[in-house]
């Protein structure tokens, strides 16, 4: 014979006061009474007792549960960016009591805004519709990793131009003037502004770019290996690398090693993310830190307020890289 769930009844009956009193006990509020809430509680515990969490959020009229949208890219599970984003994301969920609503987009299909209370959206990559249509249902909304300037909404980004010319200047500080560069996906804001400062610095430098040290790269290890290979072809090969993630140098390193290329000292390389990682390869590498993680818990942090009701000014953040200086760059023998 099944047993019988316990109801909010069986705990008010045991409990000696009302419903009402016990479902003010479950949501914290301040009124009931020291002597009323211990019995309660005592209630609940000697029944264990369940709370339907669900009907918690619709009677109080708040949707607990925030969505985060990624967009589907290849490795997007072996990605050191899209798993800080998610550790981001459900650090704050599971510190404010929030649940989790994971959706990977190709950013064709309409996204059903209703079923959360917010949604921080992980760049936008071909989805700004969806984006969009969030917003006009009312749905706050949070977009990171990704400088959002043609329409209202939050975002928290960083300084990909910047990081791009860090880059440039440190390899070129080093007396380089051979400096290729893999790059991330050129389609993404982050890739093509992270080329665009590398390129904009080279040029205050009066360091020439050649065509064939312009790596296309889609921020996945596959797509730099093959990058790396290209490079050892070269008949004039580069003294530098910049790569425009952790993931695709670290990748490039493991391609000139394998081939008798020493790091630092035939071949510099920088990257861009501070993988914790990179301190525990073959060589410490120097990269261009961006606080994904941070960048994430704070965006969940701003849509639980306005998910409360409190009205909240749009944020509009630009986030500074730091250059972080490990043992992968050496200055240039020619």
């Amino acid at each position: 014979m099944e047993k019988k769930k316990v109801s909010i009844s069986d705990v008010a009956q045991r409990a000696g006061v009302s419903i009402t009193t016990v479902s003010r006990v479950i949501n914290n509020v301040p009124t009931v009474s020291k002597k009323n809430r211990i019995k309660v509680e005592e209630a609940i515990a000697h029944l264990h007792f369940q709370p339907d969490v669900s009907a918690q959020r619709l009677a109080s009229g708040v949707n607990n549960s925030i969505g985060l949208v990624i967009p589907g890219y290849p490795g997007i599970f072996h990605s050191f960016y899209a798993i800080e984003v998610i550790r981001g994301v459900g650090h704050s969920c599971e510190t404010l009591q929030l649940d989790m609503v994971f959706h990977i987009t190709n950013g064709l299909n309409p996204l059903n805004s209703t079923h959360v209370g917010g949604i921080v959206f992980a760049d936008v990559i071909e989805n700004r519709r969806q984006v969009e249509a969030a917003l006009k249902n009312g749905t706050p909304c949070f977009v990171v990793n990704h400088k959002v300037e043609d329409f209202e909404v939050n975002y928290i980004a960083v300084d990909n131009v910047l990081g791009g010319e860090l880059a440039g200047d440190y390899l070129s500080g080093f007396g380089h003037k051979k400096i290729a560069t893999i790059t991330g996906d050129i389609n993404t804001q982050s890739g093509f502004q992270r080329l665009q400062g590398f390129t904009k610095i080279l040029k205050k430098k009066q360091i020439s770019l050649p065509e064939d040290y312009v790596l296309k790269g889609d921020y996945s290890r596959r797509s730099a290996r093959l990058a790396a290979e290209k490079i050892l072809t070269l008949a004039d090969r580069p003294t530098a690398v910049f790569a425009a993630s952790d993931d695709m140098a670290l990748e490039a390193i493991a391609v000139f090693l394998e081939n008798g290329i020493k790091i630092p000292e035939d071949i510099s390389v920088v990257g861009f993310d501070d993988n914790p990682i990179c301190l525990y390869g073959p060589v410490a590498l120097t990269t261009i830190k961006q606080p994904l993680f941070e960048m994430a818990k704070d965006a969940v942090h701003y849509l639980y307020e306005m998910m409360k009701g409190k009205t909240m000014p749009t944020q509009k953040i630009l986030l500074k890289p730091e250059l972080i200086v490990r043992d992968s760059c050496a200055p240039s023998k020619g």
